[in-house]
């Protein structure tokens, strides 16, 4: 992939990031690579494991030239425009997630907004997302699905979270996503079977693209007879009440 730096405005380039721990380009395109190299300005979800990332991708590459701006929830969104003033100055800019794919259940979907705002290209690069994978993977239907992100951590308030999901599901024939923090997997999981329904279809899709991947998707009726460790892994869940 070519880089333009005469070009009047640099590009914001979306760069997937790997799930885990794999080989980085057994998961990612080379297009990947190429970018990393002719890039010097990143936005980042956290500083360490971008340099980590573009050192494992491009280990030639100086981390000394790399000028990082971070975007997490302790940014002020008041800065967030500044991040992108080297496109206004022509040069190039690379978006990076923790973990697969930028603005995706990411901060960055911020910066994505402001770029527009200012007419500046943005190029979505091709990589892993959990969401998308584990929605392939699922069975349940691929016309009609939602995100809705984390779920409340307060009981009364989940039970009805998940119930009113249920419910929607069944109404609109629509798959409904939805993601936990790792340690609390294993609670997420007796929730679930204690408050579906036994004939709604759950898939668990955990440490995505990983060697230890597993997904199944099965009624709450037959999860509730097995027993599997989710503690600290990755997981999407997915709910479809037909």
């Amino acid at each position: 992939m070519e880089l333009k730096p005469l070009d009047p405005k640099g590009k914001l380039y979306l760069i997937p990031t790997r799930l885990g721990d794999d080989v980085p380009l057994e998961v990612l395109p080379i297009s990947i690579k190429k970018v990393l190299e002719q890039i010097n300005h990143y936005i980042v979800e956290n500083e360490k494991p971008a340099r980590r990332f573009i050192k494992k991708i491009s280990p030639s590459k100086s981390q000394r030239s790399l000028i990082i701006h971070t975007v997490n929830k302790y940014t002020d969104i008041a800065e967030m425009p500044g991040y992108l003033t080297p496109c206004l100055n022509g040069e190039s800019i690379g978006l990076l997630s923790d973990a697969g794919c930028p603005g995706i259940a990411d901060p960055g979907a911020e910066i994505v907004k402001i770029a527009h705002e200012k007419d500046i290209q943005v190029i979505p690069l091709v990589g892993p997302s959990s969401i998308l994978l584990a929605m392939m993977s699922s069975g349940m239907n691929g016309q009609s699905f939602t995100f809705n992100g984390y779920l409340p951590i307060d009981k009364a308030e989940r039970k009805s979270a998940i119930k009113q999901l249920e419910k929607i599901s069944f109404e609109k024939n629509q798959a409904q996503i939805f993601i936990e923090t790792p340690y609390r997997n294993d609670k997420m999981l007796d929730d679930l079977k204690n408050i579906l329904q036994d004939n709604t279809r759950l898939c668990i899709a955990c440490d995505i693209t990983l060697t230890t991947e597993f997904i199944s998707t099965k009624t709450i009726r037959e999860w509730k007879e097995k027993n599997i460790d989710l503690h600290k892994r990755p997981a999407i869940y997915i709910i479809q009440k037909d």
